[in-house]
């Protein structure tokens, strides 16, 4: 065990998880293989991937230091909304920003316009409930 260790860098249990993450993403690889639209499916992961890579993760890393210094408690209550708004973006992104309006109808039959009302509610929501939960426990940790 101690000379897998020092040679692999890590235990088995990460070998094993490691494994079996490339065989789930092989056959993921050869599920699209076939697909038509796999080159465009790839063309979008390498976007944003570098989009991240280079633009967001520079962005929400400053961000996430300059809260560093008004101090720890204040910092995770505005990651854990901030975090939640941006997933719920991320999903619903092309009916936030009013792209793909036909698409969204003909899969739902719903017109796409309240998402990004529904969206911004949602995320003040979060924010507020973080709020009213820092003002709550701020005076206890005194």
């Amino acid at each position: 065990m101690a000379d897998l260790r020092r040679a692999y860098g890590a235990g088995p249990g990460h070998l094993l998880l490691l494994l079996g993450c490339f065989t789930v993403t092989g056959w993921v690889a050869l599920r699209l293989a076939g697909e038509p639209t796999a080159g465009r499916m790839l063309l979008w992961f390498v976007g944003a991937a570098v989009a991240h890579d280079l633009v967001l993760f520079p962005a929400y890393a400053a961000a996430d230091r300059l809260l560093g210094r008004a101090g720890r408690s204040l910092r995770n209550h505005v990651r854990v909304p901030a975090l939640g708004s941006a997933l719920l973006f991320l999903v619903y992104l092309p009916g936030v920003l009013g792209l793909g309006d036909g698409t969204y109808a003909a899969a739902t039959g719903l017109a796409p316009e309240p998402l990004l009302g529904r969206w911004l509610a949602l995320s003040a929501g979060f924010f507020a409930g973080s709020a009213l939960l820092y003002a709550a426990r701020r005076p206890w940790r005194r």
